[in-house]
Formats: C-alpha cells, structure tokens, sequence
C-alpha cells in the first residue's frame, strides 16, 4: 500500500514509501484515503526538525488534514460504508492528565499525546486507513472534496472559541477584526468573522494572486502593510507567527482586545522589542494576548458547520492544486499563486 512517508528527523526523506495495510489497533473503522492537506506542518516534518513515527518504526506516514471514504464500519458505529469522514488528529495521553480526561486533549498538560501523523502515530495520507469511530468525523455528501478543509477549520472554530471566552471577561461586542497572514488558516478566520458580522481586515505582505480577491469576496479589506489600516481592531487572528507582525499588531488592540495566536513562524527571527513600553500598552488598555494550537472533537463539528454555510465556490478557490499520491513531494515545493495544496490519495 502506498503513503506520504518520512524519516523523523530526516530532511529531505518524504517518498512515496510502501507500508503495510492499517493494524486494526488503529480502530474499526476501515476507510479509504481520497485527499491530504499539506500545511506548514508537513514542511518542518519533511525538513526534519521535528515528527515521531510509532515505537520502533523507522519511517512515519504523513497527513493529518484528512478526507477519507468509509469503506467498513462496526455495527451501531453511526456511520455506513460510502460515508466521507474526516480523522481528529490529536489522540489523550495514556494517563490521562485531568484536561484529556475531560476531552480537552488539545489542552494536553502532560505531553503524553500523540498526533496522527505528527506525533507517535502514522497519519492519513495513504491508500487507506483505520480510525476509531470516535475520532472520525462525519462529512456531509455536499462538501464533497472541500471536506478535506475540516481539520484546518478546526483550528480555527477552536481560535474563535478561545477569543469569546477571554473577550467575554467583560462587556464584549467586538465589530473590527484583523487576520495577519492571507493562507488557509488566516482565510478561513477571515470566513469565520465574516459570518459572524464583524468588519474584516486581512494583511499579507503579497498582493499577488487570488488572496485580495477572496477577502474582498468576503466584504474585507485586503492590506499589504499595517499603515493602511483605518481602524483600531478589536480582535486580531495572528496568522503568521512573525515576530515583527505580532508585535505591531498587537500595539493596535483597541481597549480590551484579544488577539489570538494561531501561526507558528518557520524561522529563527529574532527581533529586538522594547517590552516595556508593549506591555505598558496591553496592561492600561486590558488587551490580552493568548495562544491556540490543535482542536477537540466538537471544533471538528464546528468546522462542518462553518464549511456548509460558506459560499462553496469561495472554499473551492482556496485549493489551489491538487497532485497525485505518485507524487506527491512535489506538492512541498511552493508555486505562484499557491494557497491550499491537496494530494489525490486515488492516484
């Protein structure tokens, strides 16, 4: 059977690597891969700055942004052969800490998780793979391919989430919000906020592309430098993960802002900043700045949700490219105009 692979640890090792078919250990539910998201993720686990295959395996399977077809399904499991599912992705530790006891195991207090296709655990880029049923989530026939954007959703249906609980701290009725960073995950805050009514503004450094298009598609503002904004943003999704852009974002806040952090930067930047005078700025306006990675069960519900009452022709734009499982390394490899690159685990 035939999968996205890699050596943890290992850059420049991702193959098209032949694996053995899915133990049954890895749940009941058999299914058969159709698409593979690649993200930032997949890049640094390529490039071998980080990953971890399962105990005594030399090699781990790749994709953790999954669309799959159920092709057997235990009795009473809710889903039937021929239904579209996504995977979770992140699976509680063994102790469980007192958060993954809870099925919050996006807040992990322990580390002991482990990550399909990132973590401990092969992931879903092959020919086919099992899942509990648990962690499958079922993908309305109508999405069809665009199912393959539930996992990212989640990252930000949990984002929001986490913004309106540390927003509702008090009076809380935010209008102007700021997406920095115009990829998958900054589009799809920028969908998320548009839904729900805010004003949106969304900053890329590239105005190349479909990316203005899609924003102002959205009704939002598309900006290419922080000096063209004209309003003070009530929550900013942090996108990016640059030093730099967090840091004069984050001087935008208006009075009892939240920004929430939801990129990681690939690279060693350092910046010099001069944190007195930030935090000076956070503490008299009661800003707050707070971090999210990953997301449990009832985001990926969420992001169902969110994918269904989006214009459909708007997510189709967001895949770019789709390439075939034969070869799929070249879909690391960014080209002009690239927003969400998919790999076709039929070909």
């Amino acid at each position: 059977m035939r999968a996205m692979t890699v050596v943890p640890g290992k850059a420049g090792s991702a193959s098209v690597g032949e694996v053995a078919e899915p133990p049954e250990a890895d749940g009941t539910m058999l299914v058969e891969g159709v698409l593979a998201g690649i993200c930032g993720t997949d890049l640094e686990l390529v490039a071998g700055e980080f990953g971890s295959g399962r105990a005594g395996a030399d090699q781990l399977v790749l994709g953790h942004e999954s669309l799959g077809q159920v092709l057997e399904a235990p009795p009473g499991s809710g889903f039937s052969s021929g239904d579209l599912v996504a995977g979770i992705v992140r699976r509680p530790d063994p102790e469980p800490c007192p958060a993954c006891a809870r099925g919050e195991w996006d807040f992990c207090r322990n580390g002991l998780y482990t990550e399909r296709g990132i973590k401990g655990d092969d992931g879903y880029g092959a020919e086919r793979w099992r899942v509990d049923p648990y962690f499958a989530v079922r993908v309305p026939a109508e999405l069809g391919r665009l199912g393959v954007l539930v996992e990212p959703a989640s990252i930000l249906t949990k984002a929001w989430e986490q913004v309106d609980h540390v927003g509702s701290r008090s009076w809380y009725e935010p209008k102007q919000v700021l997406v920095t960073g115009a990829g998958p995950i900054g589009l799809l805050a920028a969908l998320i906020a548009a839904q729900r009514g805010y004003a949106v503004h969304v900053l890329d450094r590239s105005d190349e592309g479909p990316k203005p298009q899609l924003v102002r598609d959205l009704g939002g503002t598309f900006l290419t430098d922080l000096s063209e904004l004209r309003v003070q943003p009530d929550v900013v999704i942090e996108a990016t993960g640059a030093g730099p852009v967090v840091v004069e974002s984050a001087k935008l806040l208006a009075p009892a802002g939240v920004m929430c952090l939801a990129g990681i930067s690939p690279g060693p930047d350092r910046i010099e900043v001069q944190m007195d005078a930030l935090v000076r700025q956070l503490v008299v306006r009661n800003a707050a700045l707070v971090g999210t990675v990953n997301a449990a069960k009832r985001h990926y519900a969420d992001a169902v949700d969110v994918l269904l009452a989006a214009d459909q022709s708007w997510l189709e734009r967001l895949i770019t490219r789709t390439v075939p499982l034969s070869d799929w390394p070249s879909a690391l490899t960014k080209k002009p105009g690239d927003i969400k690159v998919v790999v076709d685990l039929r070909a």
